[in-house]
């Protein structure tokens, strides 16, 4: 059964966006839709020892525009991330392992285009960092047709879906039946129960970028996305025969 996400990208987004991206066998990026400001596209929060901070790409407050024809102006925001960045995580047990990377993205790069920022970021962390072998394609190739759901469900039948992941925000407005009408299977993503780690500048705080998880992890970080509900499996038979 080929499992199917289909999610805008997001700027360094949060760890169960990495959860969504591995559960499905191909994942598409959907940045031919409308952009919106003060939306996950182009910022994500961070700990800092002065509390939550967000970190965001200045792009102005147009939002007559696709996602990927968002284009990023030449400002020293990059510089001003990774100092924050560099601030707040170069204690923590993993901020050495993945410096050169992040020195590369934010000091040894010019990004133009958003969309182009956000994919690299996800694919790189996703295919390096956590060892994902989802495949990556952008919604683009596929020409879809419609509005709305209509040009999802148009999407994911040319992608050949079987199984569509989704958010589970979604719940609350998709209209399931279409689904079955195009005989593709809804699944909706559990965030619940992700266990904590040991993060900086207490207290807990799951809702942050997957930044904080590698610094904080490191090899082990998708032990704390997706390893533990694998382990929880493999306990289930030991514990049912006690």
């Amino acid at each position: 059964m080929k499992k199917v996400a289909v999610i805008q990208s997001n700027y360094i987004p949060w760890k169960g966006y990495f959860d969504i991206i591995h559960d499905a066998d191909l994942f598409i990026f959907y940045d031919d839709v409308q952009y919106t400001k003060n939306s996950w596209r182009n910022r994500n929060r961070i700990k800092t020892a002065q509390g939550l901070c967000w970190l965001t790409i200045p792009v102005g407050q147009r939002e007559d525009r696709l996602i990927c024809e968002v284009e990023i102006p030449d400002e020293p925001w990059t510089k001003k991330h990774w100092t924050t960045i560099k601030q707040s995580y170069a204690k923590t047990p993993f901020f050495a392992q993945y410096r050169e990377f992040f020195e590369f993205v934010y000091l040894e790069s010019r990004w133009r285009n958003l969309s182009e920022l956000n994919q690299f970021l996800i694919k790189t962390i996703s295919r390096d960092f956590l060892g994902i072998t989802t495949k990556f394609e952008d919604s683009r190739q596929y020409h879809a047709q419609g509005q709305k759901l209509d040009r999802l469900i148009d999407l994911l039948t040319k992608a050949g879906a079987e199984l569509y992941i989704s958010g589970p925000t979604a719940k609350g407005y998709i209209n399931e039946q279409r689904f079955v009408e195009a005989e593709i299977e809804l699944v909706y993503k559990d965030y619940s129960n992700y266990p904590e780690y040991s993060q900086p500048f207490p207290p807990f705080e799951h809702a942050v970028s997957i930044l904080d998880l590698l610094f904080s992890c490191g090899p082990a970080a998708a032990d704390y996305v997706w390893g533990w509900r694998e382990h929880a499996r493999e306990m289930l038979p030991e514990l049912a025969q006690h």
